[in-house]
């Protein structure tokens, strides 16, 4: 190519290149486009992940919902039954009422696991 068919080019319209070459120009920009709604940074993959851990969050509040109501139930619970406090002083306290004695065996798998 010479100096001068060089220049033609460069100087040339740009049209008719782009009428010869339409299709493949359209091709490339939804091909483009396709793989940023699908890799992109708020495409179809960030949405799937985020849609995850969305459902995990929910997960962890209604564990923590349940967890509170049981809360809830056993304050009061203590508040208002004399029997579950009194279960309480006996199970994990060790008291007994006046004149009770406690009897305390040792645990038969600590005993078998030594």
């Amino acid at each position: 190519m010479t100096r001068e068919q060089i220049r033609n080019i460069s100087l040339s319209d740009p049209r008719p290149y782009v009428r010869q070459h339409t299709r493949q120009i359209l091709g490339l920009a939804l091909f483009a486009l396709l793989v940023h709604d699908v890799f992109g940074p708020h495409g179809f993959i960030a949405m799937r992940r985020t849609q995850k851990e969305i459902q995990q969050v929910q997960e962890q509040i209604q564990k923590v919902n349940d967890e509170n109501k049981s809360l809830t139930e056993q304050v009061n619970s203590l508040k208002t039954d004399p029997g579950s406090i009194e279960r309480i002083a006996r199970e994990e306290m060790g008291l007994a009422r006046p004149g009770e004695m406690i009897f305390k065996l040792p645990d038969t798998a600590k005993t078998v696991a030594k």
